[in-house]
């Protein structure tokens, strides 16, 4: 069926919706965190805090390094059948339990080599968790196939509000870690009781679609295991070529400059996947589809991350106080090169619903190899400085090989990319001189007063040359013209 302008700004509608409700869910998740661990904090221990702390990062350590990535498979399948939502719950179940019998397994030398004996415990209790989740009703995966995300949020934050309601209630009575462990119980159960209360789905036990299955399982975990060496490098080295000290400051200032990825980017991926799958199902233009979610996407997360490289040493004083200084080359350097993982995380999703993940698994090796070589060769004589600037090369790498990659495979031109982008880029450049120019931006001045000044100063810079460009280019559709329709329905249903 051709493809025709309604049915591809009707999808891009609809991800644009589904993204905001994974972003709500992000923040939502966020604000509930926080209000739990205020009142935590002042009920129970900070070595209680540390307990679980050490326990679920273990966990999840182990998890990440066995996934398998069934929902993405169900999703990107054109016409999933009874079976092949059989056998992805089958697997899901089997990696549960396997990893559940690993912590547990690992429990008791854990707590040995930690040299804390509540640690075994606690890990078999944690242990759980894995093969809870894998009992979860498979059929969810709709809401993300058909981008009615709004279900997602309901299944993500109510149980979240509920452990949290539990956590509090027990830390009153006990005091300990106990409580923790007492809201975790409360929200991956009701987590999974929900799952069967919002799907009519009841899956049952099968492999008879495991060849379906398997070839892109395999690949998932391949890439997993690919990201988690890349990721983990800069502090495992920074840990052996420094010291713990030096992996604090790093992962402080790493933390802030992942800000625009963790809430714009990652929330507008997961529902970019969606919609990726709905374009390739409905014979959409992909090509069209990939410009406009990240002509879209750059118009926020270029000046986010630009921005935040700009406000380094303010927003640095001001969110952790003295002794933070060496944390602020990190997050101007990070927070720039991060501005481009728009492109390669849409790029990414792009080529993961085509099944393209052996070329995804390269890429990120050869970027981590990057990476690695220049955290060698640059900690020594730059020390953090150092460390931020082979992360932010092996990013940039990294990043050029997946859209590079993407736009051979779809024969997507560069202009058609730049057309895109080059209005946000142009804005984020102009509100860079004028806070540089100011003395605002770029600069060790720490106070409250200059980070006021320089966010209010480099929004309105922002919005202004934006809006200049595009008018200056004849108001062309787009990224603009997208945001401004989505605000306009948003003002209507209001």
């Amino acid at each position: 069926m051709p493809e025709t302008p309604a049915t591809t700004d009707t999808l891009l509608h609809r991800t644009a919706r589904g993204a905001g409700w994974v972003m709500a869910w992000r923040w939502g998740m966020r604000a509930l965190g926080l209000v739990s661990t205020l009142i935590l904090v002042r009920l129970i221990a900070p070595a209680d805090f540390g307990i679980i702390a050490l326990a679920t990062s273990f966990m999840q350590t182990i998890d990440g390094m066995l996934t398998l990535g069934t929902e993405e498979a169900v999703i990107r399948e054109r016409a999933p059948g009874r079976d092949f939502y059989d056998t992805a719950f089958t697997m899901n179940l089997l990696r549960g339990l396997s990893v559940t019998a690993l912590v547990a397994a690992l429990a008791w030398p854990a707590a040995h080599f930690y040299d804390d004996p509540r640690l075994g415990p606690v890990l078999l209790f944690i242990a759980a968790l894995p093969l809870l989740d894998g009992l979860s009703n498979i059929g969810t995966v709709d809401f993300r196939r058909d981008l009615t995300f709004h279900k997602e949020f309901a299944i993500m934050v109510l149980p979240k509000l509920a452990g949290i309601i539990a956590a509090i209630s027990a830390a009153f009575l006990t005091h300990s870690y106990v409580a923790m462990l007492c809201g975790i119980a409360a929200n991956r159960s009701l987590r999974v009781v929900m799952s069967y209360v919002m799907h009519p789905f009841r899956p049952r036990l099968s492999l008879t679609a495991w060849q379906g299955l398997a070839g892109y399982s395999v690949w998932t975990w391949v890439l997993s295991l690919a990201v988690l060496v890349r990721d983990r490098a800069d502090s495992l080295m920074l840990g052996r070529m420094m010291n713990t000290t030096a992996v604090g400051f790093y992962a402080v200032g790493a933390e802030i400059a992942a800000l625009p990825m963790t809430d714009l980017i990652e929330p507008l991926g997961r529902a970019a996947f969606s919609g990726f799958a709905a374009a390739r199902t409905h014979a959409v233009d992909l090509a069209e589809t990939w410009l406009r979610l990240i002509g879209s996407a750059a118009l926020l997360t270029l000046p986010a991350g630009v921005g935040l490289s700009l406000v380094a040493a303010p927003l640095v004083a001001l969110a952790f106080g003295p002794g933070w200084d060496e944390a602020v080359p990190v997050l101007r350097i990070l927070s720039l090169s991060f501005t481009i993982l728009v492109f390669g995380h849409m790029s990414e999703h792009l080529l993961s619903v085509h099944a393209l993940l052996g070329r995804l698994v390269g890429m990120t090796l050869l970027g981590a190899a990057v990476r690695v070589a220049l955290l060698f060769a640059l900690i020594p004589p730059l020390g953090l400085t150092g460390a931020a600037l082979a992360a932010a090369i092996g990013i940039l790498v990294d990043q050029t090989l997946r859209v590079g990659s993407t736009m051979r495979h779809f024969r997507i031109r560069v202009t058609r990319l730049l057309a895109q982008v080059w209005r946000p880029a142009c804005a984020t450049a102009a509100m860079a001189a004028v806070l540089i120019w100011t003395g605002l931006g770029w600069t060790n001045a720490t106070g409250t007063l200059p980070l006021i000044a320089a966010t209010i100063l480099g929004a309105v810079v922002y919005s202004g040359m934006l809006l200049l460009c595009w008018w200056a280019a004849g108001s062309p559709s787009g990224p603009e013209r997208d945001l401004l329709t989505v605000l306009r329905r948003k003002a209507a249903s209001l």
